[in-house]
């Protein structure tokens, strides 16, 4: 776009636009702030001195592209079911397989975030110190604001280990989804603060406060894109390798249409109490459908719309292949398990790798 004409101290013209080059990222828009004036050859006195005007968002996401090709990793989420991702990571560095790039929601962004700041030893020993109490020390509850808890005391963790680190400062590109609560948008953090990018991406609606970032209020990620394979493909890598923690939900799809309420027997002597028991739904056979709390029916119901978004947008834009941790036995809350998940995520981990080795379709 035409921005002005001008005149410099030699007299010749000069003209500005900020028009996108060639090679210029597709990204949200950002302030102008970065100015270049492009001086035209001494003896081409007429042509005038053009000025491009580059947003600095623009020039950092050039700056840190990485070449094409490579593996793609994209990490998704799955709460307490996320500490996979660590044995997982483990396994692409046990069998030699290099990762041009990560792309993360929610846990996902956690886990894929601290291995490229080489803070993968770090985060599991985090994982592994977590009990069933001590996990209380990291939920600052707050009776107001529009989150159950603030996650200050979890940043300042994180902060330990990676205060001052930018994703820029990453050896490799990292993205970490997340959501705009008031548009919708899916938004992807690609530059500024990897700590700030990775709370934005875990933000869990209604648990956590949405996280302020350039004018806007950020949520998990994984409302919009629980599995982000589509924004791996965006910087063109050779192979795109996601791991799914949610895979082994099976059946959370199925549509039943017979009618859970059981009609009276013919007599209509049937007991008042079983009765009551099939029209509210609350099933004998089923102990666990009580006492799941008030998070715990947010979390269920989240997983929920999780699995469905990931089976619609994995159906469009699948992945090359897929790497699925058995985790049916661990549940969304249960943080205190990460020794299970990390060894789970592993073993699944090497075992995929291996197998795509043998079949010649991975170089490793």
């Amino acid at each position: 776009m035409f921005l002005g004409m001008g005149k410099s101290g030699n007299g010749r013209a000069l003209m500005a636009t900020n028009e996108p080059q060639a090679g210029d990222a597709s990204i949200e828009d950002a302030p102008v702030e970065d100015v270049t004036v492009r001086e035209p050859p001494a003896d081409d006195t007429n042509e005038p001195i053009r000025i491009d005007i580059h947003r600095r968002a623009q020039a950092k996401a050039l700056a840190h592209r990485a070449p094409s090709g490579g593996v793609g990793l994209a990490l998704g989420g799955g709460a307490a079911r996320g500490w996979a991702h660590i044995g997982v990571l483990k396994a692409f560095d046990e069998a030699g397989v290099a990762i041009s790039m990560i792309a993360g929601t929610s846990v996902g962004a956690l886990a894929g975030g601290c291995y490229l700041a080489g803070k993968l030893a770090e985060l599991e020993e985090f994982a592994c110190s977590l009990t069933r109490t001590n996990m209380l020390r990291y939920m600052d509850f707050r009776l107001r604001g529009s989150g159950l808890i603030s996650g200050e005391r979890l940043a300042s963790r994180m902060a330990e280990h990676m205060g001052g680190v930018t994703i820029e400062d990453l050896d490799r590109p990292f993205v970490a989804v997340s959501a705009d609560i008031h548009s919708g948008h899916e938004i992807w953090l690609h530059d500024g603060p990897l700590i700030e990018a990775i709370r934005a991406s875990y933000a869990l609606p209604g648990v956590f406060q949405p996280v302020p970032h350039g004018g806007r209020l950020l949520v998990d990620g994984a409302i919009v894109n629980p599995v982000p394979v589509s924004v791996c493909r965006a910087y063109e890598p050779d192979v795109v390798i996601a791991v799914n923690l949610n895979s082994e939900t099976f059946g959370k799809g199925t549509v039943i249409r017979k009618s859970h309420y059981s009609p009276p027997e013919a007599n209509g002597q049937a007991d008042e109490g079983e009765q009551a028991s099939s029209w509210f739904g609350a099933r004998r056979s089923q102990p666990k459908s009580s006492g799941l709390g008030v998070t715990g029916v947010m979390m269920e119901a989240f997983n929920i719309i999780q699995d469905r978004i990931a089976r619609s947008r994995l159906a469009g834009d699948p992945p090359d292949f897929t790497i699925r941790p058995k985790l049916h036995d661990l549940g969304l809350t249960e943080f205190y398990k990460a020794e299970e998940a990390i060894a789970l995520g592993y073993e699944e981990g090497l075992a995929r790798l291996n197998e795509l080795e043998k079949q010649n379709q991975l170089a490793v």
